[in-house]
């Protein structure tokens, strides 16, 4: 069985759209060839049916629905006064609701042979009863099916490819940089490299394998020098390159990976794919740069935190996202949308981030972002507050030891800066979720919803 769901706009008040031929595409798709179609409405103001695509017996159909149950007969429904739970942008709908009764709220669909099991005049439809919104359809395909069927994210092939790449390395390059991405780490950018290049005509897993995979030797090119800059001593539980190589080695090898990433990235033949994560390459660098040069006004402001964090983490996010769009030949909106959502991700991802630096059920040593002196919106907020702010920044401004360092992360706990921040950081992930709401995706919108909540969602 395949479950997926099916995403469309309204303009209407009421409205019937057909979806007969992107339901056949998903039966192609699955490679159904005996078997069942269910569609369910996920909406008490959608109902589905099936009938005649001729637009005056849709016109007929609205008469009669208006005619049983017509707009501003006194529902009781529609009465606020009496009922509890209500939403702030609660219509009145009573009429919507009722009319929902006469049609279905679930469809089953036969196939044979491939084909859905329709007559000459039968079309298959979703009515809207409420419009205009956005509206959601769950659908499932199951049976006999002509090829295995899996809509999951085939992350083995980044794996495989990853090993591939670095088995033809030279070793001082190779060895490093095999056993940072041997450490893990959670492979995200890959991933939605992967998850957008399906949303396209041209879907290769094979081609997004290879891009997510240089992708993320892009990724953990940036975090070899981030070490370097940051004097960190490890990363992912193991020596950073520059504490077990010596700088001078981590350098060459965050350099290297930097150019073979690239030109990976330009064999794939995709120029608009080579100029986004191009693009970000620059970013990055650029706010590299920035980062070092605010650690002498640390900790800096919130403006400032935010294009450093859109420079250096949220870039790859949006060019990964728009990247694997790019190669599977999304149209310009997708592409647009899914960038957007990209970039806030990755900015709520960093604020995330920082939280956990202040998280004793991490795993990681906390205040290790204070003693590095590294960009910490919740250090920001902690600075400013009014209470707690003049201690935090004298600390700041002397040497950090252990006694400081664990003062200072007892004041920013104290201070409310983190639940402030965790609520900016659900907010850019709601935001993030809403650029997804004006686009298609052929059903990859849950996927890509609960990566951005899960993103947030975590202590390490």
């Amino acid at each position: 069985m395949s479950a997926t769901r099916l995403e469309f706009a309204t303009s209407e008040a009421t409205e019937f759209i057909d979806l007969t031929d992107r339901i056949r595409e998903r039966v192609m798709q699955a490679g159904l060839r005996t078997g069942r179609v269910h569609l369910q409405s996920l909406h008490t103001t959608v109902g589905l049916c099936v009938n005649e695509n001729e637009p005056l017996l849709h016109r007929d159909f609205e008469a009669m629905l208006e005619r049983i149950a017509p707009i501003g007969a006194g529902y009781e429904h529609d009465d606020f006064t009496r009922r509890f739970d209500i939403a702030v942008d609660e219509p009145v709908n009573g009429h919507a609701h009722c009319r929902q009764l006469l049609l279905s709220a679930f469809l089953t669909l036969l196939v044979e042979e491939g084909q859905l099991v329709l007559g000459r005049w039968q079309s298959v439809f979703a009515v809207e009863l409420d419009g205009p919104r956005h509206r959601e359809l769950a659908l499932q395909v199951e049976g006999e099916f002509a090829r295995p069927l899996s809509r999951e994210v085939p992350e083995s092939l980044v794996e495989v490819e990853l090993t591939r790449q670095l088995m033809v390395d030279p070793e001082p390059v190779a060895v490093p940089m095999r056993r940072l991405v041997e450490a893990g780490g959670k492979r995200l950018r890959p991933k939605l490299v992967q998850l957008t290049a399906g949303i396209g005509p041209r879907n290769d897993p094979l081609r997004a394998a290879e891009l997510a995979a240089a992708v993320e030797l892009l990724h953990n090119a940036t975090l070899i020098h981030d070490d370097y800059v940051d004097e960190s001593t490890h990363r992912r539980g193991r020596p950073t390159v520059a504490a077990a190589e010596g700088p001078e080695r981590a350098i060459a090898v965050g350099d290297y990976y930097f150019a073979k990433a690239t030109r990976l990235i330009a064999e794939m033949g995709n120029p608009a794919v080579t100029s986004a994560l191009a693009e970000a390459l620059e970013a990055i660098c650029a706010s590299q740069i920035d980062d070092v040069a605010l650690r002498g006004a640390y900790p800096g402001d919130r403006e400032s935190y935010l294009r450093v964090v859109r420079g250096k983490t949220a870039s790859l996010f949006a060019a990964a996202c728009a990247s694997g769009a790019l190669l599977s030949e999304a149209s310009p909106d997708v592409v647009g949308a899914l960038r957007r959502y990209g970039d806030l991700l990755g900015t709520a991802f960093q604020m995330a981030d920082d939280m956990v630096d202040f998280s004793p059920s991490s795993g990681k040593p906390v205040g290790l972002d204070i003693r590095q002196r590294v960009l910490s919106l919740p250090l920001i907020y902690a600075a400013e507050d009014r209470q707690v702010g003049p201690e935090v920044r004298r600390l700041l401004e002397g040497a950090l030891g252990d006694a400081e360092v664990g003062r200072v992360t007892e004041l920013v706990t104290a201070s409310g800066a983190l639940p402030r921040v965790r609520q900016e950081a659900d907010a850019l992930i709601d935001a993030a979720v809403r650029e997804l709401e004006a686009v298609q995706l052929d059903g990859l919108r849950p996927t890509l919803v609960g990566l951005a909540r899960s993103a947030v969602d975590r202590n390490s």
